[in-house]
C-alpha cells in the first residue's frame, strides 16, 4: 500500500508538471527555420530519419516549456503567421521533434513547414523573411489510424537492457509513465525516460513482452494497455512493433483565463 501511495503521488506530480504550459491557449511568438529538415530529425527527441516521414516533414524544435524534458516529443501544434499578405489563415501543423535553445523564438521550423504557412505560391517570399511573427496552439495529432508503435533501439542488449522509442502517439497527451512485463505475468517493471521519446530499463523481463502506459487524459491521467504481445521473445534491435492501440485522448489542463479563447 505504501509503494502504491508513493507511486500515485509521483504520478500526480508528473501529470501536474506536464500540464503547466496551458497548451490549449493561443500563444504569440516569432519563428525561424532550418534550411534542412535533417537538422530537426537528428534532434533531442531521438526520432532520427523516421521524423522525415512525420506529417510530410513539417517538423519543429520547441523551447523547454514545450519540450517538457522529452514528454513534449511528438506533440502537434497549429502555427500561422500574422502577415496577412503572405500567410494563410489556416497556417500549418507541425510535430515537435527537437529542443530549441533559442530564447527569442518558441519554435524553429523545417523550411517545408515554414513555407506551408504561406498563401499558395508565396512560399519563397516567406522564406526570404527568415523570421516571422506567429500565433500557435497545441492541437491533437492525427496519424491516419496508425497505431501507437514501439521501436527497439540499437543500444538494447539482451537479456537485460531494453531501450525503446515511442512512435505515432495520437491525440493531445503526453506519456508520463511506462511499464513492461512478460506476457501473462503480473510482475511489471517500470521504464524510465532516457531522453526524448526513448525509454529504457536494465531489468527487462524475458520472453514475449506486454506494455502499459500512463498518459495525460481529460483532467487527470489514465492507463493505456497495449495488446497482449507487443514485442516477441526474439525481438530485434531496429524493428518497429505495433502496440495494437491508438491514443486519441485530449488532456484538459485548467488554463484560465484563456480556456474560452477562440482561434479566429
Amino acid at each position: 500500500m505504501q509503494k502504491m501511495a508513493i507511486f500515485q503521488c509521483f504520478l500526480f506530480f508528473l501529470l501536474i508538471s506536464s500540464a503547466t504550459a496551458c497548451d490549449r491557449c493561443v500563444h504569440h511568438t516569432k519563428v525561424a527555420y532550418f534550411s534542412t529538415a535533417s537538422a530537426l530529425s537528428s534532434g533531442a527527441c531521438g526520432y532520427g530519419s523516421l521524423a522525415l516521414g512525420f506529417h510530410g516533414g513539417h517538423l519543429a524544435a520547441g523551447v523547454p516549456s514545450l519540450f517538457k524534458d522529452g514528454a513534449g516529443c511528438g506533440s502537434c501544434f497549429q502555427i500561422r503567421c500574422k502577415n496577412t499578405t503572405l500567410c494563410s489563415r489556416a497556417g500549418t501543423t507541425v510535430i515537435l521533434t527537437d529542443l530549441n535553445h533559442n530564447n527569442q523564438t518558441d519554435f524553429v521550423l523545417s523550411s517545408r513547414a515554414f513555407m506551408a504557412m504561406a498563401n499558395k505560391g508565396m512560399g519563397q517570399q516567406i522564406l526570404k523573411l527568415g523570421l516571422v511573427d506567429v500565433e500557435y496552439k497545441r492541437v491533437p495529432c492525427n496519424y491516419n489510424k496508425q497505431n501507437l508503435a514501439i521501436r527497439v533501439e540499437e543500444m538494447s542488449k539482451k537479456p537485460n537492457y531494453l531501450a525503446i522509442k515511442v512512435l505515432y502517439q495520437g491525440g493531445q497527451t503526453e506519456i508520463v509513465g511506462m511499464d513492461v512485463a512478460q506476457v501473462d505475468s503480473s510482475r511489471w517493471t517500470y521504464l524510465t525516460r532516457n531522453y526524448g521519446a526513448v525509454w529504457d530499463t536494465s531489468n527487462a523481463p524475458s520472453g514475449p513482452l506486454q506494455f502499459r502506459f500512463v498518459v495525460t487524459g481529460g483532467y487527470d491521467g489514465k492507463w493505456i494497455w497495449a495488446k497482449k504481445t507487443v514485442i516477441p521473445a526474439d525481438w530485434k534491435a531496429g524493428e518497429v512493433y505495433d502496440t495494437g492501440v491508438q491514443i486519441s485522448d485530449i488532456a484538459q489542463e485548467p488554463c484560465y483565463p484563456c480556456d474560452d479563447e477562440n482561434w479566429r
